[in-house]
């Protein structure tokens, strides 16, 4: 049964910071069970939007068609306009929380993390985001439960510092258990610490499962 993983997208999304976690999602190489996983993008409507890369991307479906139980994960690209008011960011954030409650994982970055505090979804729960002193201008309450760490997973809610994609691609394969551990192990050795024996690593299992497939 094909399982989907959504991804918001809105003018301005960051797109460098989703591009792992999407990429190796849709790749069916190293999963654990191939043909099972596909990503698709939702925005505020089906109006296409331009991310800050300047990729113009026309979503495959409307934010108000995306039910949580339709859904394995929403991911939430970082995006220029967290402090506007009218940010689309705030209207997700309503979702990520009906997501949250309907206990579907929601993996945010960047200055997504801002939108979820602003929503009130980390005033008790362990998170992070770019920095405490960013994420404090969001008027939020839960100061006390950052954590200083690159991605941080409590139950269904990941968050991440914008400045490492790997990380929080990372954490989301291991939410969704998409890679067997020693797998995982592999494909972070080789992005996240650009160590080539991961690269051969992956390979070799490659090989194993070519030969166990014959």
């Amino acid at each position: 049964m094909m399982k989907t993983v959504h991804m918001a997208v809105y003018d301005t999304f960051s797109d460098w910071e989703v591009g792992h976690a999407t990429a190796h999602i849709n790749r069916e190489l190293w999963h654990r069970e191939p043909g099972t996983w596909q990503v698709k993008t939702v925005g505020i409507s089906t109006d296409p939007v331009t991310s800050m890369g300047g990729m113009r991307i026309v979503p495959d479906i409307a934010l108000a068609d995306l039910k949580p139980a339709d859904s394995a994960m929403l991911i939430l690209p970082g995006l220029a306009t967290e402090f506007d008011p009218a940010s689309p960011i705030t209207i997700f954030a309503g979702k990520a929380r009906e997501f949250l409650t309907a206990g579907v994982p929601v993996a945010a970055i960047c200055g997504a993390t801002f939108g979820l505090a602003k929503e009130g979804l980390f005033d008790e729960r362990p998170h992070t985001s770019n920095d405490p002193g960013y994420l404090s201008m969001s008027g939020y309450s839960g100061g006390e439960h950052y954590v200083a760490e690159t991605a941080v997973t409590d139950g269904d809610l990941i968050t991440a510092t914008g400045t490492r994609p790997v990380d929080f691609a990372r954490a989301i394969f291991a939410r969704l258990g998409i890679f067997e551990p020693h797998v995982l192990e592999a494909w972070y050795k080789l992005y996240g610490n650009n160590d080539p024996a991961g690269f051969y690593e992956l390979f070799e299992y490659e090989q194993q499962r070519a030969a166990a497939a014959q």
